[in-house]
């Protein structure tokens, strides 16, 4: 019998309710200060991460190849055969293609990396979907078709305060990042089908552009009959809370509901004030 773990890493950002029914492993980013090193969401909180913005705002990078070496061993000393190891975008992050790259030298186990193309919980959907289906008795190879599949059905869409912290993290990707400020237009940001930032639509103002990207996860989320639904937030609880509670009169076939606030390494690119509303089809 095989017997399959789950492994992700932190920008993904998967909840620990889900961390733990599924028994995911998880790799954490770094974030960089001048002073030190911290472990995403390990020894670092998101609140630390912004009471220290005015100071200094800190760098990420990936886990170490030793990190994930380590953590394939510790998989199969705990007697598993293969491994479903789910990344963030290959577009935003080199991380697909380290952990790509350690397991093609990683003898004794059985890995395949899911590029999710993709960034925090709309990656980590993914991870979890698979804890469902290995649930369900499905096969390795089936439940690894069903994510790639599903990489196209599920859509996150965010608004940043600022695009301040994209820029200087080297994440814009396809975002304009002189959008005329005088006029207050922000973006609504996603991942194109390559998983890297573009710009949805542009509106102006706050309120308006929360308005639109509620429109537009409604709108994807009506395309199919079942659905998870995720709303996240970066120092922002109160609006989350209130699109939360407007999609769940529109939307009465959510079977997952994702809430909360986002990881620290996913704080130091998007600064306060980030909502991000994700959808993924369960059922066409």
């Amino acid at each position: 019998m095989n017997k399959i773990a789950l492994l992700v890493d932190s920008c993904t950002d998967v909840p620990k309710e889900y961390q733990e029914r599924y028994h995911i492993y998880v790799m954490p980013l770094m974030i960089i200060y001048k002073e030190g090193e911290y472990y995403d969401g390990v020894n670092i909180t998101p609140e630390e991460v912004y009471e220290r913005f005015n100071e200094e705002i800190p760098t990420t990078s990936l886990p170490s190849p030793e990190t994930v070496m380590n953590t394939f061993k510790q998989i199969k000393d705990d007697g598993y055969t293969h491994v479903i190891a789910v990344t963030i975008s290959s577009g935003l992050s080199n991380t697909w293609s380290m952990v790509s790259s350690v397991a093609r030298e990683f003898e004794g186990l059985t890995i395949t990396v899911i590029d999710t193309k993709n960034i925090g919980i709309g990656a980590g959907f993914s991870a979890i979907l698979a804890g469902q289906l290995l649930d369900q008795g499905l096969s390795y190879e089936e439940v690894c078709r069903r994510l790639m599949e599903n990489v196209e059905h599920t859509k996150l869409f965010f608004c940043v305060s600022t695009l301040e912290y994209l820029q200087k993290g080297g994440r814009i990707g396809l975002v304009a990042s002189l959008l005329g400020t005088a006029f207050d237009l922000k973006p609504i940001i996603s991942c194109n089908e390559d998983g890297i930032y573009y710009t949805v639509t542009k509106v102006r103002g706050r309120n308006k552009s929360l308005k639109k990207a509620t429109e537009l996860a409604e709108a994807f989320a009506k395309k199919y009959k079942r659905y998870n639904l995720t709303v996240m937030h970066g120092g922002a609880k109160e609006e989350a809370d209130k699109i939360v509670l407007q999609l769940k009169a529109v939307l009465p076939n959510i079977q997952i509901m994702v809430e909360g606030q986002i990881t620290p390494a996913l704080v130091v690119h998007t600064g306060p004030g980030l909502i991000g509303i994700g959808v993924q089809k369960i059922e066409e």
